[in-house]
């Protein structure tokens, strides 16, 4: 399954392995924000009701979180390298279906296919990234791999900007197919080919309790606002999703092969950066899907114009990101993330005094901030994570964080726009309550003097001012949040990561395996095999051996590779 742990390996040969990566987790993330911006001239451009556009949106989203928990078997079961490759392609020939969408069904239906490699992706990514990179290393790594998964979203509603406005909002689909298919061809060239010689089984009630426990959470949340929360639908979702999580977890403490390895939870350092990467990913997810919002709907901005303010903001990610990796292997995550949790609070917080009026380089400035912060904290969080968990446990925790990611994301925005919808409410009739106090004011009645016009564009800047202080609202909620997060964040590791072993050779330049002493065979007869696996074991490594390549004993038991 694995390519070979590298942890403790050093020299420089994962370098070009990793930016292959990056690939995959860069296009996959992209389009959970690229395709927000084009929504109105999907909806235009095949005559759909607003209702039913939305599901572009929500049906990839649904299908995202039904698909990560499978990716750590199909990672077993086909080989990392083949996984891999065959996603990107799939990811690359769905994208092309959707921009040759005929109508808002076919759409729905090519993004829902899309989903299913675009779920994969980010967790067989995380984990060859672990497989192929020294641990001392990992700090460096991860910052340079973040370069997909952070700035991905934060420069999606730019380049989303930028297409549907000139050229057309299909485009955003057909970009990603010379991008799969590069890639796919890159990682065929450099990663070796891995083959299992060990088929877990497959965990079928495990699979079918999280897929479903996680699509009616997801659903519920994410028709919470237009289906009514205390609606009998919204109640029989999240109470049947609950009820289903529940049986996964008793499942998974059971059966031997479990789809999800829960023993994740039982290092307290990767709990902690679940709860951390929840916080910080609800921040920046829901700073993108409410400033785009704001600059457009409020002050009335075009799509792209909307993305260029969101662009230098995003640069500072591009810049800061792999310094933050630089400073993981110095210093560890404690105070990386403590600083970057306190930094989006205080960026949250002068987000919090935007009025329908604030110049936009305001905005940047505030959301420059915010963004320092969540370049701080978003890589060491998720790397100390990780590297806290066995070798063995990176597929469960690199699955976990996907889906942590993922649902704390759709939740807090599908959350925080029932709040805003409910506040939004309250202030329209708080204000409305005014109005016989304000009849003889003479902004009242100039307004009244225009007729019904007047009245109109007086009721239109009512519902700006509204709909600016609920945004407030919504980012001092968040900056509470990421202040209690900086408390959480001090029970972080701090320090540089614990050195490699010194016994621990040098990985070949040219190969993504450690060099490590073959391993006893007869050890492996005693541990149960047939004589079959025995002989089969006994030929990979007289292979392995007259290559010049020796995997570390507790790999060859689960990989073979053709060099």
């Amino acid at each position: 399954m694995a390519i070979g742990s590298s942890r403790g390996a050093s020299g420089s040969g994962w370098v070009v392995p990793l930016a292959v990566l990056i690939v995959g987790s860069f296009m996959s993330t992209l389009d959970t924000s690229i395709v927000n911006v084009a929504i109105p001239h999907i909806q235009t451009d095949l005559g759909a009701a607003a209702d039913d556009v939305a599901w572009v949106a929500t049906g990839y989203t649904l299908v995202l979180g039904v698909v990560v928990p499978l990716s750590g078997w199909l990672g077993q079961r086909f080989g990392l390298t083949s996984v891999y490759t065959i996603c990107l392609v799939g990811f690359a020939i769905a994208s092309g279906l959707c921009g040759l969408a005929w109508n808002l069904d076919a759409l729905i239906g090519f993004r829902i296919l899309q989903a299913l490699p675009g779920g994969v992706l980010p967790v067989v990514t995380m984990t060859l990234l672990y497989r192929i990179v020294p641990k001392d290393k990992i700090g460096s790594a991860m910052g340079v791999y973040g370069l997909g998964v952070v700035v991905a979203p934060a420069v999606g509603p730019t380049l989303g900007g930028y297409l549907v406005e000139y050229v057309d909002w299909r485009l955003i689909f057909y970009i990603n197919v010379p991008i799969g298919i590069l890639g796919s061809l890159a990682a065929l060239a450099i990663f070796p080919r891995v083959h299992p010689t060990s088929w877990p089984r497959f965990d079928v009630w495990g699979f079918v309790t999280i897929a479903y426990g996680l699509f009616a959470l997801l659903l519920a949340f994410s028709e919470g606002q237009d289906w009514g929360w205390d609606g009998y639908r919204i109640e029989i979702l999240i109470v049947s999703g609950l009820l289903s999580l529940a049986t996964f977890v008793v499942i998974e403490l059971e059966v031997e092969h479990p789809l999800v390895d829960l023993r994740v939870f039982s290092s307290w350092p990767f709990t902690n950066s679940l709860l951390l990467l929840a916080i910080a990913g609800m921040a920046s997810f829901s700073t993108l899907y409410y400033i785009p919002q704001f600059l457009q709907v409020t002050q009335g901005l075009q799509a792209l114009d909307a993305g260029l303010v969101m662009m230098p903001p995003a640069l500072v990610l591009v810049v800061l990101t792999p310094i933050t990796g630089r400073l993981y292997d110095r210093i560890g995550a404690r105070w990386l993330a403590v600083s970057g949790l306190l930094l989006i609070a205080y960026g949250q917080w002068l987000l919090a005094h935007i009025t329908p009026d604030v110049p936009r380089s305001n905005i940047v400035q505030w959301l420059a901030v915010a963004y320092l912060g969540i370049g701080l904290t978003m890589m060491p969080v998720m790397t100390s994570g990780l590297a806290a968990l066995p070798n063995a446990l990176t597929d469960s925790g690199s699955a976990m964080n996907n889906v942590v990611r993922q649902v704390s994301s759709s939740v807090s925005v599908a959350v925080f726009t029932s709040l805003l919808a409910i506040w939004q409410a309250q202030l329209l009739a708080d204000r409305g309550a005014l109005i016989p106090d304000s009849v003889n004011s003479p902004a009242f009645n100039a307004a009244a003097g225009q007729g019904a016009a007047g009245l109109q564009g007086l009721y239109q800047q009512l519902q700006s001012y509204v709909a600016t202080e609920s945004y407030a609202d919504i980012f001092i909620v968040v900056a509470v949040l990421c202040a209690a997060g900086a408390v959480l964040a001090l029970l972080l590791r701090s320090g540089p990561p614990t050195p490699a072993p010194a016994d621990a050779a040098p990985a070949a330049p040219s190969q993504v395996v450690e060099l490590a002493e073959p391993l006893d065979v007869a050890a492996s007869d005693d541990a149960g095999e047939t004589a079959e696996q025995v002989e089969y074991r006994r030929n990979q490594q007289a292979a392995h051996a007259a290559a010049g390549v020796h995997l570390p004993a507790d790999r060859v038991d689960d990989v073979s590779v053709r060099v």
